[in-house]
């Protein structure tokens, strides 16, 4: 297998009238996808070459899902941008990609034209005008190869501009020739898909439900904060999978969403992002009691997860859920200082995975990608890339990775070397206190704390001091009505610092 198209075309031929994707407005069949995303490949023959980058400008859709599959069988690679964006971010995505085509639906290009785009806006309606053609569309998967690009997905960039992770046929072939049997998702699941498209947690959905034949119901980002809306949703589409951010199951627990109702066909719950406070974890489990809990670990570059950990307990408040072990076929291993190998329990170093699940790299962007992506300096005899996460972890006594926070979550504060998931761990684990985040102000050097909950500033400082040294308590406790979240779900730090200026 060298072309993830297979997975499509064989649920397409033994499932042709099966439900495929479903939003508010729309749904498909595998019949109807299949053949609407050979039109839209056989279109884009005759105006791109093959592997060019092939912008799809849409929020969440059908319509979106089926250009990425006619993007890939016309040999391209897709990238998805959400119009909703910040002008500026898109000018910098489409100066990245210097794409010569963008496929629309024609609401949002008089913004595509306000950022001076020089190449073809394609309106999709069109596309699914022209008529297949099987013999170019058989010339184009003749020379497909599997680490052919796939798609590019976009993160944010240290330099200021967002780097674009290029991903291959291979490396989501690789992770989806496991995920989807060792969670035992198949055709009769049903998948709740609450990420973004341009994030990668939205891979996971998008191809499990295609490899196995399963539907994926693509729920809008506003219901991720009307409780109501949400599980209204679950329960009439009948969802049984939830491959979610950490801060989207938060979120219902946090707004007391199962005194509403309970999404009881839900019977898989795999959770990422961020570390899950296990108060919250241990309320999905007390409703869901017979449903399977996966804490996921791995950054975009790795192609989605590189570790599980199966939740088969409760775990106590105050207690860090471990991220696991290594997925098949990946190699993840720690290095600290000196690049020495860690093995030894309880010794925190970074996070470094090898395997052909890792991305090809940044997209027209070698300089990023040659810091990132390194020879591994335990191997001096042969080429092995590695990536460098920049996450920190460590082994318990069961030899699973525990997750440790970021290198640059780890601050220099009053002499003390500090990791702000560490401060998160014990407010979270206060019964008062729904969410908590903490971020370290640079400018005034001053650690903040912000939280939402039923407790006050005078009765949070008292439990702090009885739970943490000195120079962990922040010199600030600022509540809030909820703690924001990025585009991608997890916890936006850098908006709630912008509270203390």
């Amino acid at each position: 297998m060298n072309n993830i198209l297979e997975y499509l075309e064989c649920s397409a031929n033994e499932f042709p009238d099966k439900t495929a994707i479903i939003d508010p407005d729309h749904s498909c069949t595998y019949k109807e996808l299949y053949d609407r995303a050979r039109q839209i490949g056989s279109f884009l023959t005759e105006h791109t070459k093959a592997g060019r980058p092939v912008v799809v400008f849409m929020d969440k859709c059908v319509e979106a899902l089926t250009s990425f599959m006619g993007i890939v069988y016309a040999g391209c690679f897709y990238t998805v941008i959400n119009p909703d964006q910040p002008a500026a971010r898109i000018s910098q995505i489409l100066d990245v990609l210097k794409t010569d085509c963008i496929i629309s639906l024609g609401d949002s290009d008089d913004k595509l034209k306000e950022l001076s785009f020089k190449g073809t806006i394609f309106d999709y309606r069109k596309l699914l005008s022209s008529p297949i053609n099987t013999d170019r569309l058989k010339a184009v998967r003749e020379k497909s190869l599997d680490i052919q690009p796939l798609y590019c997905n976009f993160t944010s960039g240290s330099t200021g501009v967002p780097k674009g992770v290029l991903v291959s046929h291979r490396s989501v072939i690789d992770f989806m020739e496991y995920f989807p049997s060792m969670f035992e998702i198949t055709k009769d699941d049903v998948l709740g898909n609450q990420a973004p498209l341009d994030f990668d947690v939205s891979v996971k959905d998008i191809y499990s439900a295609f490899k196995t034949g399963a539907s994926i119901v693509l729920i809008p980002k506003k219901y991720f904060s009307i409780p109501t809306m949400l599980l209204d949703c679950l329960c009439s589409y009948q969802v049984t999978t939830l491959i979610w951010a950490v801060s989207a199951l938060c979120m219902v627990t946090q707004l007391r969403g199962f005194t509403y109702k309970v999404p009881d066909r839900v019977n898989k719950v795999l959770f990422s992002g961020e570390a899950m406070p296990a108060s919250h974890l241990a309320l999905w489990q007390k409703n869901l009691p017979h449903a399977k809990f996966v804490n996921l670990y791995g950054p975009t570059e790795i192609t989605c997860n590189c570790t599980y950990y199966p939740v088969l307990r409760v775990f106590e408040p105050e207690e860090k859920i471990p991220i696991g072990k290594p997925f098949p076929n990946e190699n993840v291993f720690l290095l600290g200082t000196g690049d020495k190998l860690i093995s030894a329990e309880g010794e925190t170093g970074e996070i470094c995975v090898s395997g052909t699940a890792l991305a090809l790299g940044y997209y027209n962007n070698p300089e990023q990608t040659k810091k990132a992506f390194v020879q591994n300096p335990l191997n001096n005899l042969y080429p092995e890339t590695i990536y460098r996460t920049g996450d920190l972890a460590f082994y318990n006594s069961r030899r699973e990775l525990c997750f440790a926070g970021r290198r640059d979550f780890q601050i220099k504060h009053m002499g003390h070397r500090i990791e702000l998931e560490e401060i998160e761990l014990i407010l979270n684990s206060y019964p008062e206190i729904d969410r908590a985040c903490c971020a370290f102000d640079s400018v005034k050097n001053r650690l903040a704390a912000f939280y939402s909950g039923d407790l006050d500033k005078k009765e949070l400082l008292k439990r702090m001091r009885e739970t943490l040294p000195s120079y962990m308590i922040p010199s600030l406790c600022i509540p809030v009505l909820h703690i924001p979240v990025t585009a991608n779900g997890k916890m936006d730090r850098k908006k709630l610092l912008e509270m203390c200026l």
